[in-house]
């Protein structure tokens, strides 16, 4: 799979490069380098080819749109990815509080309702296959 991308990368850095000599030969065109600019410009095609060609081999890969965000923004794709995880991870540290909280609720509940009705506390305790107060 690396393979593939190391692939894509190297044509698309080819085709980046043409395109920027392909704009220093037009910012100063002289009729002398019409030649030159054909050329690219043939480059150019082909290179959106390759890329082409390459994009039918990584048909699966599913890019979200943030990540273009970030990169229009002048931004590292990297940095999406990171902050994703800090977000599950702060997301996954609220779900655990609020799990603890109400395994804590629950177990109070059970206690105090065990006080006030032991016998029908009893009964759900056999029910749920559970031992004694919580």
């Amino acid at each position: 799979m690396a393979e593939k991308f190391d692939n894509l990368e190297e044509h698309l850095e080819k085709f980046i490069e043409n395109i920027r000599q392909l704009g220093i030969i037009v910012s100063d065109f002289q009729p002398s380098s019409q030649a030159v600019l054909n050329q690219k410009l043939n480059f150019m095609i082909s290179g959106l080819q390759d890329i082409d060609k390459c994009q039918k081999q990584l048909h699966d890969i599913n890019v979200p749109l943030e990540v273009f965000e970030y990169i229009d923004q002048g931004r590292n794709p990297q940095l999406y990815t990171k902050e994703c995880l800090e977000r599950a991870l702060a997301r996954n540290e609220q779900v655990k509080g609020k799990i603890d909280t109400m395994t804590k609720f629950k177990s109070l509940l059970i206690s105090e309702l065990s006080k006030v009705f032991p016998e029908e506390m009893a009964k759900y305790r056999d029910i749920r296959g559970e031992d004694g107060p919580c």
